[in-house]
């Protein structure tokens, strides 16, 4: 099996345990109608080892298994198990986040990517820059709709 590591920080405008909230422990409760249809959970309460599926608007779906949550540290790890994103090419994604507030109000997520390819298959950068724009577009989103709605995760 092949890995590929792709390390990226985002700059957001919401405190780093607002976008924690959305992101991880409340990401059920803010309505993304242009991206997320549903989430679904499978097995467990949202703790290490439960299963999630996000029914995306576009009539497709993401299946993750959550590895890890830090609510003290705003950190999560999680692994995409299932899913159209990860083609014919990918076995799993491994995912690890964390939020940290910055001396503007907002925060910085810092995302570090893990593609587990099938076999020694090499993943290209415009393959990976394609999952990865898909994922960042869950964190604007959410940026945008708690900048809106400064009560929400508050």
């Amino acid at each position: 099996m092949g890995i590929t590591k792709h390390i990226q920080e985002l700059k957001l405008r919401v405190s780093a345990k607002r976008m924690f909230k959305a992101l991880v422990t409340e990401s059920h409760s803010i309505p993304l109608p242009d991206a997320i249809k549903s989430i679904e959970i499978l097995h467990g309460d949202g703790s290490a080892g439960t299963i999630r599926k996000t029914n995306l608007a576009d009539g497709s779906y993401v299946k993750i298994r959550i590895e890890a949550v830090d609510i003290d540290n705003q950190v999560s790890k999680y692994t995409v198990i299932e899913g159209p994103m990860l083609g014919d090419k990918i076995e799993s994604i491994h995912y690890e986040q964390k939020f940290e507030d910055s001396s503007d109000g907002g925060c910085v997520a810092k995302i570090v990517c893990e593609y587990h390819t099938k076999g020694d298959i090499q993943l290209k950068e415009e393959e990976v820059k394609a999952i990865n724009d898909q994922a960042l577009g869950f964190y604007t989103l959410s940026e945008e709709y708690l900048h809106a709605n400064p009560n929400v995760c508050a």
